[in-house]
């Protein structure tokens, strides 16, 4: 009985660790670039495309972070960058 006891323990700590893998794989990458497909919607009145939309969304978890970056604040705290995001569904955190 030992033997099967031990290859159950090592097959749950097998799933703990690739799922924990999982969620490190699905980390954010913090990239303003990926930003870009939004500049026609921030810089006019145009309504910001799907492609935009998703990205807003991707990188919700890094706007805090441009905004208290100087080189990037003039361009993500604008009020149409914040009109953008919220069309998105997606509001600006107060940070």
């Amino acid at each position: 009985m030992r033997p099967s006891l031990m290859n159950m323990a090592i097959w749950a700590l097998l799933v703990l660790v690739l799922a924990n893998n999982v969620e490190v794989a699905k980390a954010v990458s913090c990239s303003p670039a990926q930003l870009s497909p939004c500049a026609s919607a921030i810089t006019s009145s145009r309504p910001p495309t799907q492609v935009c939309c998703t990205k807003i969304k991707e990188q919700k978890p890094c706007l805090c972070q441009y905004m208290k970056n100087p080189y990037l604040k003039k361009f993500v705290n604008t009020p149409n960058a914040w009109k953008v995001a919220t069309t998105c569904g997606t509001p600006f955190p107060k940070c």
